[in-house]
């Protein structure tokens, strides 16, 4: 099944609810401003490094996935991974929030931002690309979501594939907000960010939905097996 309008999807509607957490980095990139052409070159460098970043997330853990469905567990992939989000979306808040995150992720984007700060002193489109991985690395929810739908594509090249998508879904937010601060009121934030959660449960759902193999064309489509067939082989 294609799932690259998925990713490009749940990247665009998901951009919204990081540029609170990744606007402070959009908004101060070391761009050469000198001409509207080098400005918006470097914030598509910039960009187009999440994008990498999230590519290559895609091909490890789309690999993974590959070999969970080369075992035979493709459905129960699926189902899981939809059944997964649905509980994360659906867990209290106050459960939730028992869950800090630990001292060594804190560690980790301490050092991360440090480097990051190094870099923009730099007015580079090598420093730009850089800055914009390291930015892929940040903890996200949003980015866990997209790596949860690269696992399920069973495939590392399709993993890529929808990571990268999911990382150009971001680009028109993100894009909009290194070059023009104030394009994206924080109403307009606001009811984006109250329609995340639905597009999230209406992705789990379509997870379910592909696991239990119920051959309806693009929404739960019949799941080829990976495992050899044995009447071939006793007969050879």
């Amino acid at each position: 099944m294609n799932t690259w309008w998925v990713a490009l999807t749940l990247g665009f509607f998901g951009s919204f609810h990081c540029v609170g957490m990744c606007g402070p980095i959009a908004l101060a990139l070391p761009l050469n401003r000198s001409s509207w052409f080098t400005k918006l070159f470097g914030a598509l460098v910039y960009n187009f490094g999440r994008a990498f970043i999230y590519a290559l997330f895609g091909g490890l853990f789309g690999l993974v996935g590959q070999s969970l469905v080369f075992a035979g567990y493709q459905q129960a992939l699926s189902i899981s991974l939809g059944v997964a989000i649905l509980i994360l979306v659906l867990l209290p808040s106050a459960v939730s929030n028992k869950f800090r995150v630990t001292s060594f992720i804190y560690s980790f984007i301490g050092k991360l931002k440090q480097k990051i700060a190094v870099l923009f002193q730099k007015s580079s489109y090598s420093s730009l690309f850089i800055i914009g991985t390291f930015n892929g690395l940040l903890p996200c929810g949003l980015v866990y979501l997209g790596i949860a739908g690269a696992i399920s594509t069973g495939s590392s090249l399709q993993g890529i594939a929808f990571m990268f998508a999911f990382g150009l879904g971001t680009l028109p937010a993100m894009l909009s907000l290194s070059l023009v601060s104030n394009s994206i009121s924080i109403n307009f934030r606001n009811k984006i960010n109250k329609a995340v959660p639905i597009f999230i449960v209406a992705m789990a759902l379509l997870l379910i939905l592909r696991g239990l193999n119920l051959g309806i064309p693009y929404v739960s489509p019949e799941m080829s097996s990976t495992k050899p067939e044995c009447s071939k082989c006793c007969h050879r």
